[in-house]
């Protein structure tokens, strides 16, 4: 059995709830095309964010821990498809577009330059003159622009709820930037559950991280709340040694302990609230998609463990500071001596700007690209 488009379309109008989006309800594109027989509109735009440089890039971009440090922490890369499985999880519980959940989850980190936060916060700062960057932003500017795949149009293309997804990001990660879309509405239902399925990823991710690196340990974790949540649902007691087996069962249960919880507050706010569409669900003075009170509480203690313990170890801090360290001689350099820069960046300068230029070249790199790329500029023994 062949199942076209319009039937995909009519299996949605089916099963989806009746505050998510359809895809045939789509706003569109805005360059018009033919859309494809046998996948919706956001199943096309989920295959065109898979088939970007700046998607296989992700593989090579460090989050906590740069590449070098071990075979096993996440890339930004593992981490954008964790996000992608959690949301679909969230989204298929509570009868949300599953496919615009993933197609919005695979971008989330599209826009992350080179070497982890650290890269993030030295781009920002070296832009603070020049308009500022956010990693949110320069995906809006890489799916509309940068991405230039087919002769008609800039960038992908992508229809105009993938985009209001990527852009309206309110997450202590991701900044809320409106860019063409109307501020007074809220991100839609898809784009909330990605906020929250990132934000349970990066917390359940960064933990694992961090014990299997060694630099926390299980006894360190004795006291936090939900720590000792999950510990009792699978009825361990507290140890100072934690093998890899006991770790991934205690990883894997606390993410599905939060999305359990996700799902039911979710569920108990869009019922409150008494929407019934998409329009009314955006024009909440609120976000529906959020942990219940007593886990929110739970996550900040968490959160806060992490960035002491984790966020803060002399090793982390260590790597944090030769990255920026690295961008800032790099953007420094460029920026005083433009004829370091590629050829085709030379040539993007009278269209962007010296420092956007610079920008948008640091910004697209992979971890061991920008590394290279400081060695030959400052190793004398390496080739330019």
């Amino acid at each position: 059995m062949i199942f076209t488009r319009h039937q995909l379309e009519e299996l949605e109008e089916q099963f989806l709830a009746p505050y998510a989006i359809r895809s045939k309800d789509s706003k569109g594109r805005k360059q018009p095309e033919d859309e494809p027989d046998y996948r919706t509109v956001f199943q096309r735009d989920r295959d065109r964010i898979l088939h970007t440089n700046a998607f296989r890039r992700l593989e090579y971009k460090a989050r906590v821990f740069i590449n070098d440090e071990g075979d096993h922490h996440r890339s930004r890369l593992a981490h954008t498809l964790e996000v992608a499985q959690i949301g679909r999880s969230i989204a298929r519980a509570l009868g949300a577009n599953e496919d615009l959940v993933e197609t919005i989850s695979l971008a989330v980190d599209l826009g992350h330059p080179p070497l982890g936060s650290a890269g993030e916060r030295a781009l920002a700062r070296l832009m603070v003159d020049h308009g500022g960057f956010n990693h949110v932003r320069h995906a809006f500017h890489i799916v509309t622009k940068i991405e230039n795949r087919y002769p008609e149009f800039d960038g992908l293309n992508l229809t105009w709820e993938v985009v209001e997804g990527i852009v309206k990001r309110e997450s202590e990660h991701a900044p809320l930037i409106n860019q063409d879309f109307d501020p007074k509405l809220r991100g839609h239902l898809e784009a909330q559950i990605t906020n929250v399925a990132d934000e349970l990823a990066c917390t359940a991710n960064d933990l694992d991280d961090g014990l299997r690196s060694g630099m926390i340990t299980a006894d360190q974790l004795a006291g936090i709340s939900l720590w000792e949540v999950v510990n009792e649902s699978i009825g361990r007691r507290r140890s100072k040694d934690l093998d890899d087996l006991a770790r991934h069962q205690l990883i894997r249960r606390l993410i599905s302990i939060e999305i359990t919880d996700l799902i039911q507050s979710i569920d108990r706010m869009i019922r409150r609230s008494g929407i019934r569409t998409v329009e009314e669900l955006q024009k909440l003075p609120y976000n529906v998609a959020g942990f219940s009170e007593d886990m929110h509480r739970r996550n900040r203690e968490l959160k806060d463990f992490l960035y002491k313990n984790l966020y803060k170890h002399f090793r982390v801090t260590r790597m944090a500071v030769k990255a920026e360290r690295i961008i800032e001689a790099l953007f420094n350099t460029f920026v005083a001596e433009p004829a370091t820069l590629p050829p085709q960046y030379q040539k993007m300068i009278d269209e962007l700007g010296l420092e956007h230029t610079v920008c948008e070249y640091i910004a697209g790199m992979t971890d061991g690209y920008a590394i290279g790329e400081y060695q030959k500029l400052f190793d004398p023994k390496t080739i330019p």
